[in-house]
């Protein structure tokens, strides 16, 4: 019986090994130090706009104690309820209120440097409660553009030595802008807000999930599972891969020769928006279905028309519920892109300044990319928090729609 012959280990060999180790050793550290670097740059993002961000949901006020005993205004809830209620309050002579209490709390100076439309959140306020209209409080009122940036140190000289003033005896302050999530865009940096961008987007991007997800889906399903095989065929699937590349703009030029051109009333309208974003969002829906639907094991087809399923069953309930998850991540993908998209919106005229919240879907909108493009581009600096503060509202947007997207992905994913 032969003997085993044992491999001989010459230097050339151990040196090929050990060249083979060390480019595995390379390729380690080099897959490390990406992943690193993108942690990184992504902290550094983060970092940098929560940073510049907490000013934005900020607003420099000043205190004025305001006594509305001897106000004469009216404190009937019915009236107050009514929707002519603050110019009911405005002809009883509430901004001259305001602005005498302001004038007695904090000078003519300071008085002067309070913003034009502090009347309103005072009135406000009174319609929430109609009792303020026979007391006395103290409201924080926004002030100047002028005087909440000599506060924060880069206004006019004369300017930052009142704001001094005020700060030195308790009456000029930061304080949380609970209505910069509840009011609409607005000249002002210290009256702006960001409920009405972030509503339009809502409107915006279900018009577009309406839309987009089930004439995907049942493209992606025609294609994989019934379309025959020839020319044309290829011809569609060539032409769908090519949507997927082209430009975003180019989808605004379609929408403003298309849908506009249908409905010339709508523009700026979620429902044009969102039927634009959905001709964008389709081509990648369409490519990732028929992925997922070709992963699903030629097995469960087989097994299903075995035991009595008809083409359709099979398809609606085997193939279809199996790849829904793969269906659902080009969603998610497509969706986000949607969301973060502005040029096709640039098009439709969906970069006009819109001081409401949209009624609905026909009525005129923005959207939070929009928004943020807007302020960006304004002169006055108190827009840069403001823009910074849109940025991470539009994140936070982002990551609540994909973590719903991601549930519900997880929710229908089954393993065979």
């Amino acid at each position: 019986m032969s003997e085993r012959i044992q491999p001989t280990r010459t230097p050339a060999f151990e040196a090929r090994l050990r060249k083979r180790y060390a480019a595995e050793r390379r390729f380690k550290l080099l897959g490390l130090g990406a992943i690193v670097f993108s942690v990184l740059i992504l902290a550094f993002l983060l970092i940098n706009m929560t940073v510049n961000g907490v000013g934005g949901f900020q607003r420099t006020e000043l205190a004025v104690p305001i006594d509305f005993t001897q106000s004469g205004l009216p404190t009937d809830p019915a009236l107050l309820a009514q929707q002519d209620a603050a110019q009911r309050l405005e002809a009883q002579g509430l901004p001259d209120i305001v602005q005498m209490s302001a004038e007695a709390a904090l000078g003519p100076e300071g008085a002067a440097e309070l913003n034009s439309n502090a009347w309103r959140e005072v009135a406000t306020a009174i319609i929430n409660d109609p009792t303020l209209a026979t007391s006395s409080k103290t409201f924080w009122l926004p002030a100047s553009p002028g005087l909440a940036s000599a506060y924060s140190g880069q206004g006019l000289p004369d300017l930052q030595s009142l704001a001094a003033e005020l700060e030195a005896s308790g009456k000029i302050a930061n304080n949380f802008d609970e209505g910069f999530l509840m009011r609409s865009d607005a000249t002002d940096p210290q009256s702006v807000g960001i409920w009405g961008a972030l509503k339009g987007s809502m409107l915006t991007m279900i018009v577009t999930l309406a839309l987009a997800f089930p004439i995907g889906v049942m493209t992606a399903l025609y294609l994989e599972e019934y379309a025959p095989r020839n020319r044309w065929t290829d011809l569609i699937e060539l032409s769908i891969n090519n949507l997927a590349a082209v430009p975003s703009i180019i989808f605004g030029l379609l929408g403003l020769a298309v849908f506009l051109f249908i409905f010339p009333n709508l523009r700026s309208a979620p429902v044009i928006g969102g039927m634009t974003l959905a001709l964008m969002t389709l081509p990648v829906i369409v490519i990732s279905g028929r992925n997922a639907i070709k992963a699903v094991p030629p097995s469960i087809r087989d097994g299903a028309l075995a035991v009595g399923a008809s083409p359709v069953q099979v398809v609606f309930h085997h193939v279809l519920p199996l790849a829904l998850p793969g269906i659902l991540t080009g969603t998610i993908i497509g969706m986000a892109r949607a969301l973060g998209e502005t040029a096709p919106l640039l098009m439709i005229g969906m970069r006009a300044f819109v001081a409401t919240p949209p009624d609905g879907f026909t009525s005129p909108a923005t959207v939070l990319p929009m928004q943020i493009f807007l302020w960006s581009d304004e002169i006055d600096r108190g827009f840069v928090e403001r823009t910074s503060a849109a940025i991470i509202v539009l994140l936070l947007f982002l990551l609540l729609m994909n973590g719903l997207a991601i549930y519900l992905r997880n929710k229908f994913e089954k393993t065979w």
